[in-house]
């Protein structure tokens, strides 16, 4: 039987992240894809332009409906935009048993535009993060949820320390905002760090990036992939999205999720 993920996220209309980004990942990597959208939003690759968000009992409807007939293997969050919200998928998932769950916390566009109220940010602290089987920030999202300054890689693995207190099971703090020569992230299980380390692409096409990477680690988990595996070959996967990624747009361009499959758009993907 195919395995079944769920993400639990905003919709992007320009087809780069969110939703369309999660559903893409699942299916690229052989799990069949289900979805409770928190939030509609109009955004292109430069940026978000309105954004509707949806009351917190469509969302828990649309989760009960899905687990409610179809075995979910793995689930993930991303743009969760309120509290309420927050509290209402927290509730879900610990009354349903989802899981494992990756949360991918996400506050701001790539465009800049904020995506989660400010008010929300101890909701997600305090009432998903205890929750999550992997939690996984950016180093912004990282500073903004440790209220420290992360500028190496030793920060890095301190704000991942702090984080884990929070309550998560482990932490992967992503290094790409980082200015070096590799991107490279760690996990940490509240023991023992391991470190991924992936060529830095020189490419405006990373719109979509974390939550490709964390769809990625959210298919291999619902394949019984363990963890590190899973954080591997989800960074190996999004490494050569962002290789191939096609120009699109006037601002950050989507990357492809579909590199891996002979019928992928475009000639990035040609061998």
């Amino acid at each position: 039987m195919i395995p079944v993920a769920l993400t639990i996220a905003g919709s992007d209309s320009g087809g780069g992240a969110g939703i369309q980004a999660d559903l893409k990942t699942f299916a690229a990597l052989g799990v069949f894809g289900t979805s409770a959208i928190t939030a509609i939003t109009a955004q292109n690759t430069v940026g978000v332009e309105a954004v509707q968000v949806l009351p917190p009992e469509m969302v828990v409807a649309q989760i009960r409906a899905v687990a409610g007939d179809l075995p979910v293997a793995a689930a993930k969050t991303g743009m969760l935009a309120e509290a309420a919200i927050i509290e209402a998928v927290a509730s879900i998932v610990r009354e349903l048993k989802l899981g494992p769950l990756v949360v991918d916390p996400v506050m701001v566009a790539k465009s800049g535009h904020r995506l989660l109220a400010p008010d929300a940010e101890l909701a997600l602290r305090k009432i998903l993060i205890p929750v999550a089987f992997l939690i996984t920030p950016n180093i912004p999202e990282a500073e903004v949820l440790t209220g420290m300054t992360i500028a190496n890689p030793e920060a890095m693995k301190t704000a991942a320390q702090k984080l884990f207190e929070l309550g998560s099971n482990h932490v992967l703090i992503k290094g790409g905002h980082l200015r070096q020569g590799e991107a490279i992230d760690f996990l940490y299980d509240g023991q023992n760090f391991q470190e991924f380390r992936s060529p830095r692409i020189a490419t405006r096409s990373t719109h979509g990036t974390g939550c490709t990477l964390s769809a990625a680690i959210t298919a291999y988990l619902a394949q019984g992939v363990a963890l590190p595996e899973a954080c591997a070959k989800a960074k190996s996967y999004l490494t050569g999205a962002l290789q191939h990624a096609i120009p699109l747009g006037s601002g950050h361009g989507p990357v492809n999720h579909l590199w891996q499959q002979p019928f992928s758009f475009g000639s990035g993907n040609r061998k």
